[in-house]
């Protein structure tokens, strides 16, 4: 769903295997939606971002890898993702019990 508001026109949209997702849109931006809703042919900003996504799909098609990993090479890129996160000095447990309290 798009809004304008407070100056900027936002986007709330569904991605797939991922969280809403909110745009906020530069006045550049702001002024090429307002033009295609003006001209007619677009009801709504989601029809204009919706064309305008297809458009640069057609043009630049996202590439997606298929290849899928074995469980040691899973665990491996997860170990290399954990080097340097820390809890600073908490304990997961310390944290379950917490968040217990509530």
């Amino acid at each position: 769903m798009l809004r304008y508001g407070a100056g900027a026109w936002c986007a709330k949209a569904v991605l797939q295997l991922v969280m809403p997702l909110t745009l906020n849109l530069d006045p550049h931006g702001e002024q090429l939606v307002a033009a295609h809703l003006r001209s007619g042919r677009y009801h709504s900003p989601e029809e204009v971002v919706t064309r305008a996504l297809e458009t640069l799909a057609e043009k630049e098609p996202p590439t997606v890898s298929t290849r899928t990993m074995t469980p040691a090479e899973a665990v491996a890129d997860i170990r290399e993702l954990r080097k340097g996160v820390t809890l600073g000095g908490l304990r997961i447990k310390d944290l379950i019990n917490e968040g217990r309290k509530y």
